[in-house]
């Protein structure tokens, strides 16, 4: 059998707050992400680096079904690749809400997960 474990992904209260929040406003944002998130768990890590952060940070784009304009007005998923067994979902957000997000959130969002002090 050739099956690869599953990777472990986290959730920092950060993306949990965004979800509960965009969830309002889109219905279908569960189903639009778990896709990726099942991809990750494979080991497949999909979307673009993100420099500027010391972190293995990774932006991927994903379409939201709730709005039928096509991945450019759809969300942004961060992660951090900790190990190649352990993946942290950073944040999530709308790309019509908010355009872009600094190297700088994405590491407060880290240390406060890490619990450490900035």
């Amino acid at each position: 059998m050739n099956e690869f474990p599953k990777v472990e992904v986290r959730f920092t209260p950060e993306l949990k707050r965004n979800l509960r929040t965009l969830s309002k406003k889109y219905h279908h944002i569960r189903s639009d992400i778990q896709p990726v998130i099942e991809q990750i768990q494979t080991g497949n890590f999909v979307g673009n680096r993100i420099s500027g952060t010391k972190y293995a940070v990774f932006k991927v784009r994903i379409k939201n079904n709730d709005v039928p304009k096509g991945k450019s007005s759809g969300y942004q998923l961060i992660y951090e690749v900790k190990t190649p067994a352990l993946v942290i979902l950073v944040t999530v957000y709308s790309k019509l809400d908010q355009s872009d997000i600094s190297s700088e959130q994405i590491r407060r969002v880290l240390i406060e997960f890490e619990g450490k002090k900035p």
